[in-house]
Formats: structure tokens, C-alpha cells, sequence
């Protein structure tokens, strides 16, 4: 792993300004811990960082989808296709982008601690200090829980200054068990240290109870699972929304009701700026604007598309097939032909015409509607700016403790009828337009979750988490071609339920290539 340049990299971020609003922060030239972080205001400027899509961005553009959703077969993609077909090298862009995203951001946090503990240790205030402290915590504990699910063992540094006055850059990958401890460790740390209730976009203490027991669930500790998720439930913090869809596409629905934690993004001047960059990947092609670019990189797989049932209300809020229409989608301005014959009464998703008068051909003939935000003002769609639009990326939302609750009480039973259960489950089915169930079982939860959760890059870790015999099970019986012909997968091995380690990282660090090794003595 690379971590000098990290460490440089991190120190360099440290000093330099940020955008505006909630990710604003002044720049940090020359400041040292005497003459800083001598109010909240300055410590929280200091903290938003790690909210920011700037050090996200290389996670949440392609390398999400790659690896949450083309590989768990929610997705059709030409241009991620080792994803698709499980052939994916150490090499792989997605993997190296991923990869250092996360240690970039761990690498915010740790020096973010050791900065705020060395202020501390000076006179600096508490009151403000361990509340940034604590959300320090939260991001990296969540960011080795979602690289021990990635890679499985990897990589645990908690002071690259440290590692670098030593000298000593060759560190070890480190088991799997011991990666989500540490995980779990550092969200616990968060738990205790957050307060009960933050601005919107900020982390508390009920987010750590959440990812704590989205983890509890991974390591099949229904128990605690259970318990974590049934705090968060009974703190009346949070609830599910009724515009599903507005969620993924409506800039005025950042950091609502449902959102636990976010990737925090706005819409800038600059294309490649702090924006959410999904907006090109996922729109139909016909819906290419002069404002919104739309590459349809990632598609719907005809996979997940037959395994919505009748009438669940997320088919529509999530994918785009033949009849679906947006009424607010028309030209707004005169000089806008091309779009005048097709879009003169709103949109229409049309696989019956050429792409060329507006049809929309993908390779399953559907497109994704989360994180489309549309083809731009001028268009009657929200605001986009070519690659941007100002949606946060969610990654943690309250449906998610919900299915935990269920699943948490279910134990890895054959099923359950129990009330509270029930519940939790039903609420989420409610929403969707969908009749309750009397009786869950693991089936149940895993089709709930996957069309509740799809193109949020979350399933492919719901497949892991079954064991190699059941995850095999599930992505072979999967058709993952088009609709000129089916595709299934026949070469799942054990080996390719983690990803390989990104091969410059073990040229840079050879011990990295080899077997972990143990991180709690």
C-alpha cells in the first residue's frame, strides 16, 4: 500500500480549501493546533470533509456499481464486463479506484484524530473535539467494514505518520475477522462518543447503532444485530419517505427523513466538480441533453427485472421500460428541436422507435431511474450539469435497519411469524404498494432487499454474506445477457467471493501478496 504518498497525499488535502455550504471549509495554510481548531465551527469545517464527494468520488463513479451491482447481477454493463463474467484482475480500475478512495478517506481520519487529540491534550475544548472525534471514528469504522467485505483481508493503518517516521512501509494484510472487529471497535467508539442528534448530513449516534448493526448482521450476530437495530427503531429518529424515487433524484430531498448516512454532494460551476457524477451512467441515451449527458453505461439486467412482483410500486421508481413516463420532462425552450417530436407531451420511454427519433435501445431494453435526476432544467428535470447533478449518494437508509430487524429476529431460521418482524418487513412492502406477509423466511428478505436496495451497490455483499455454497447457487441461476441472448455464469469459484488485492499496491508493498496474518495479538 502506498503509504508515504498517502500520507503526504492526506496532509496535502489537510491544507488545502474545499467547495461550498455543507462541505466548506477555510483553507488550513500554516495552521497548527495552537493557533486552530479553537471552536466548533473550525473542528466541524475540519469534519466535513469526510462527507464530501471530492475523497468519495472514485468509489461512488462506477467503482460502486461495478462491484454492488454488476457483480451481483442487478446490472448489465459492456464496459465493466470482468465484473459481469467474474474475471476481474488485480488490475482492474474499479478495484485501484475503490481502493484508494477508501484509504484516502482513512487516511482524513486518522490524521483528523490524531490532530484533535494532540489539541486536546493542549487545553483544547471537549465539548467540541470529541464529538469529531467520534465521527472520525464512524468513517473509518464503516470504511473497514466495507473493505473487509471487498477484499476481505486487507491492510489496518491507524497512524501513517507513524508508519512513515519508521521507515518501515511494509505492512501486512490482515485477516478478515480481525478487519471487521476493528470495524465494529471503531463504530462503538462513534456509538459512545456521538450525540443524539446532529444538522441533517451529519452523523450521530443512531447512525453508529445503524452500522453497527448492518455489520452485527454480516457476521451473523443476530443478537446484537437485533438489539442495534431495534434502538435505532425505537428512537423515532428516522422513517421512510413517500417519494422513493425523489430520494436518488431531487436535490431538495438531500439528508431527508429516511437517510442515515450520505455521501454529501451540490452542484457546482465546474462539470468535474463536487457533484454526483451517476447521472451520465444510468440515463437513457435518448435523454442525452445539452445539459445532461446520458451514456446508459449501466443498465437493469433482465435478472433483476423478473424478480419484482406484481404491482410493487419500485419497479417504476427504480427502472425505466417500455411506456414509463415523465410528463415534466419537455423542451422548456424553443431551441431545442431534436427533442420537440418525442418530448413535445413529456417523456416516454419508447423500445418500439430507433434510437435516432427518441427510442431507447439498451441491451435489456430498460434504463435506470435512481440517480437520474433528468435532462435539466430546460428540460423540466431537476438541476444537472453535464457529468453532475446535486444528489447526495445514500448508503445507509432506514429501510436497511428495518429488513436488519427482520432478518436479525428470523436468526437464520427456516422462517418467523413474529410480530415486530412483521412489521419492520411490511412497512417497507407497504411502501412499494405490496399485500404483508404472514411468514418471512431468508428468501424472502434476500428478494426484499434486493429490489428494495437495487443500483444502490449493496447486493452483491447481501450474495457474500451467504456462504460460497449459496452465493454460487444464486449467481448461476442468474441470465445475465440481453435480449438477444441469455448468459450464465460457470466459472464461480470460492476465491471470487473477495476481490483481489489492486496488484501496484502489492508491487509497492510485497507483503501485501502475502497470507494475512493476525492483527489482535
Amino acid at each position: 500500500m502506498k503509504i508515504k504518498p498517502l500520507y503526504a497525499l492526506v496532509l496535502t488535502a489537510m491544507l488545502s480549501s474545499c467547495s461550498k455550504d455543507f462541505i466548506d471549509r477555510p483553507s488550513l495554510s500554516g495552521t497548527t493546533t495552537g493557533n486552530y481548531y479553537n471552536n466548533a465551527d473550525e473542528v466541524r469545517a475540519a469534519t466535513s470533509t469526510l462527507y464530501s464527494g471530492l475523497p468519495w468520488r472514485n468509489y461512488e463513479s462506477r467503482a460502486q456499481d461495478a462491484i454492488g451491482d454488476v457483480m451481483s447481477g442487478n446490472m448489465f454493463t459492456y464496459t465493466d464486463v470482468e465484473y459481469l463474467n467474474f474475471t476481474v484482475s488485480s488490475a482492474s480500475e474499479r478495484i485501484g479506484a475503490s481502493w484508494g478512495a477508501f484509504y484516502k478517506i482513512i487516511g482524513y481520519a486518522n490524521v483528523m484524530i490524531k490532530t484533535f487529540e494532540e489539541k486536546k491534550s493542549a487545553g483544547g475544548g471537549a465539548a467540541y473535539l470529541d464529538p469529531a472525534i467520534a465521527e472520525c471514528h464512524f468513517i473509518r469504522g464503516m470504511l473497514y467494514f466495507y473493505i473487509g467485505r471487498t477484499w476481505g483481508a486487507a491492510p489496518i493503518i491507524t497512524d501513517p505518520g507513524a508508519t512513515a517516521l519508521s521507515g518501515n512501509f511494509n505492512i501486512p494484510r490482515y485477516i478478515q475477522k480481525d478487519v471487521l472487529r476493528f470495524a465494529l471497535e471503531e463504530l462503538q467508539l462513534a456509538e459512545t462518543g456521538l450525540p443524539e442528534s446532529d444538522v441533517p448530513g451529519r452523523v450521530t449516534k443512531y447512525a453508529a447503532k445503524a452500522m453497527m448493526a448492518k455489520l452485527y448482521l454480516y457476521n451473523k450476530d443476530y443478537a446484537n444485530a437485533k438489539t442495534k437495530a431495534e434502538e435505532v427503531i425505537n428512537s423515532g429518529k428516522y422513517s421512510l419517505v413517500a417519494d422513493y424515487t425523489g430520494m436518488f433524484t431531487k436535490m431538495s430531498m438531500n439528508n431527508n427523513a429516511e437517510s442515515i448516512f450520505s455521501i454529501q454532494h451540490q452542484l457546482a460551476q465546474d462539470p468535474w466538480g463536487t457533484g454526483n457524477i451517476k447521472n451520465p451512467d444510468r440515463g437513457a441515451g435518448a435523454l442525452r441533453t445539452s445539459e445532461a449527458d446520458a451514456w446508459e453505461m449501466y443498465v437493469p439486467s433482465l435478472d433483476l427485472l423478473k424478480e419484482y412482483e406484481f404491482g410493487d410500486l419500485r419497479r417504476t421508481w427504480s427502472v425505466m421500460e417500455q411506456g414509463w413516463t415523465n410528463p415534466n420532462w419537455k423542451p422548456q425552450r424553443v431551441n431545442a428541436p431534436k427533442y420537440n417530436a418525442f418530448m413535445a407531451n413529456g417523456f416516454k420511454y419508447d423500445t418500439l422507435q430507433p434510437t435516432a427519433d427518441g427510442g431507447s435501445l439498451s441491451p435489456t431494453r430498460a434504463n435506470i431511474v435512481k440517480y437520474f435526476a433528468g435532462p435539466g432544467k430546460s428540460f423540466g428535470g431537476d438541476a444537472v450539469l453535464g457529468q453532475n447533478s446535486g444528489n447526495n449518494v445514500v448508503l445507509l437508509r432506514y429501510a436497511d435497519v428495518l429488513l436488519i430487524y427482520a432478518e436479525a429476529v428470523l436468526a437464520g431460521g427456516a422462517s418467523t411469524s413474529d410480530t415486530k418482524a412483521l412489521d419492520a418487513m411490511n412497512k417497507v412492502r407497504s411502501r412499494a404498494g405490496l399485500s404483508p406477509k404472514t411468514a418471512i423466511t431468508q428468501d424472502d428478505i434476500l428478494h426484499e432487499r434486493r429490489v428494495e436496495f437495487a443500483f444502490e451497490g449493496d447486493y452483491w455483499y447481501d450474495i457474500q454474506r451467504q456462504g460460497y455454497a449459496k452465493a454460487k447457487a444464486i449467481i448461476e441461476k442468474q441470465n445475465r445477457g440481453t435480449v438477444t441472448g441469455a448468459t450464465y455464469i460457470t466459472n464461480f469459484t470460492e476465491e471470487k467471493m473477495y476481490l483481489p488485492i489492486p496488484s501496484g499496491e502489492i508491487v509497492q508493498d510485497p507483503e501485501l501478496g502475502k497470507d494475512p496474518v493476525p492483527y489482535y495479538k
